[in-house]
């Protein structure tokens, strides 16, 4: 470098040398290129945006400058740590210069967070925002099953965790295990971890394969940096939509992520969710021994109670034979007093016949005694009959619908009265006479007012 400066000086000192823009372009370029063909900057990141080529594009920025930088998705995928806005990180790589626009940028090779304390800052961060948009809530957490027929398991197909899951589970209470094997950490690794809890929920009971009853989320230990991936907003929210039950098993006993405080269940290692998973058979098979004894005692001891019980009871009943043997006797009994009742009835009825038929005379006199209590009956009731009231002087007035008039008030309610006597009937007029009567009292008043006007 200091060569390069010697040259450009002594170039100076002569004469001023003319470049075209390419070539100024170029010398700069290979100036800058060469000079800081490797370094590492510490900065903010902010505007971090990642392309659909899978490339990223971002700056980093300190209190008084900013650089442009790129990372190539070959480099992106394997980073420890997704790039986020607000994030201080130690950048290394090379700076390079982008001559149709006259600018320089850090193509970044490797990248770490500047210190665990920025990285547990923004975790804590994160913390507070879930928390406050209710996904750590209990109330939304559901029960693991207590005896699944299928687990599914979102970690690396290789490694220990796979492994330890498999042999716990078989160890336990054999169980059907269905894998969906992810990358745990580096870039994209959130994204993948994601799909997979999205998938496995896509699943039927009735597809092949079959939806798990409960999800297992596992890795082994690592750093801060390493376990971020169970950080990820998307992996937050793909757990809190889950229909299907998670078991979160991520890292050491002593390390917590986000997916740890929404998952319905946390275990401290991926063997401990295993054992969350399913019971120990054998115990459910001396467990279900004991029940079955305890079954079977108590139905012995049931029913030995209620034979005794049954026992007295009968005890207590009286023979059934000679229940029997006296209902009978009564009802013999009964039998030959109704048969002498009627043997006696029929006796005293022939008896009365046969009185009868020796005195014919006997029923004369009830026949003639009946037949004078008739003629007197005839005799009273012809005594009380109309005709026989209208003889002796009475008469029958009915009204204008023939009703019966009792009164004079009622008579002179009436404009028609029929008078009958035992001989006839005659109508009269009671109103009509009436009116006859007062005109014959307003002409006597008239003929007396003319015979006074002419007394002299």
């Amino acid at each position: 470098m200091q060569d390069m400066f010697a040259t450009i000086h002594e170039r100076t000192a002569e004469e001023t040398p003319i470049f075209s823009v390419s070539e100024i372009s170029f010398e700069i370029k290979r100036f800058v290129e060469t000079a800081f063909s490797k370094v590492k900057i510490k900065g903010e990141i902010f505007g971090a945006k990642r392309a659909d080529s899978g490339h990223w594009y971002l700056s980093l920025k300190d209190e008084n400058a900013v650089i442009s930088a790129v990372i190539w998705r070959g480099v992106a995928f394997n980073l420890p740590i997704k790039p986020e806005d607000g994030l201080e990180v130690i950048a290394t790589g090379k700076i390079t210069t982008f001559s149709g626009k006259s600018s320089y940028q850090l193509v970044i090779e490797q990248m770490e967070v500047a210190g665990t304390g920025a990285l547990l800052k923004l975790l804590e961060e994160r913390k507070k925002q879930f928390a406050a948009e209710g996904l750590f809530d209990a109330s939304h957490k559901k029960a693991i099953p207590f005896l699944p027929q299928t687990i599914g398991v979102v970690t690396s197909a290789s490694g220990a965790v796979i492994r330890d899951i498999i042999h716990r589970v078989r160890d336990r209470f054999p169980t059907h295990i269905l894998l969906w094997p992810t990358p745990v950490q580096g870039e994209g690794a959130a994204e993948k971890i994601a799909t997979a809890i999205e998938g496995f929920n896509k699943l039927s009971a009735n597809t092949s394969p079959r939806r798990p009853d409960v999800i297992i989320v596992a890795r082994g230990g690592g750093s801060l940096e390493d376990l971020w991936p169970f950080n990820e907003e998307c992996v937050i929210r793909a757990v809190y939509a889950s229909e299907i039950p998670i078991i979160s098993a991520v890292g050491h006993e002593t390390d917590t992520m986000l997916i740890d405080f929404v998952s319905d269940k946390r275990a401290p290692t991926p063997t401990g969710a295993a054992e969350f998973a399913v019971p120990v058979k054998s115990d459910l098979t001396i467990q279900i021994n004991n029940l079955g004894a305890r079954l079977q005692n108590s139905s012995i001891r049931y029913i030995t109670e209620k034979q005794n019980i049954l026992s007295g009871l009968v005890r207590g009943i009286p023979n059934l034979e000679q229940i029997l043997s006296e209902a009978t006797q009564k009802f013999d009994d009964r039998i030959s007093r109704l048969q002498n009742a009627f043997q006696n009835f029929i006796f005293n009825k022939r008896n009365m016949l046969n009185v009868i038929g020796l005195k014919p005379f006997y029923i004369k006199n009830i026949f003639e005694k009946n037949q004078e209590n008739l003629n007197n009956l005839l005799l009273r009731l012809q005594s009380v009959s109309v005709d026989a009231v209208l003889k002796r002087g009475f008469a029958w007035i009915k009204g204008d619908n023939k009703q019966t008039i009792y009164n004079l008030k009622q008579a002179k309610e009436n404009k028609e009265l029929e008078i009958t006597f035992y001989d006839g009937s005659i109508k009269t007029f009671p109103q009509r006479a009436s009116e006859q009567e007062k005109l014959k009292k307003q002409q006597r008043k008239k003929d007396d007012f003319q015979t006074d006007l002419f007394d002299f």
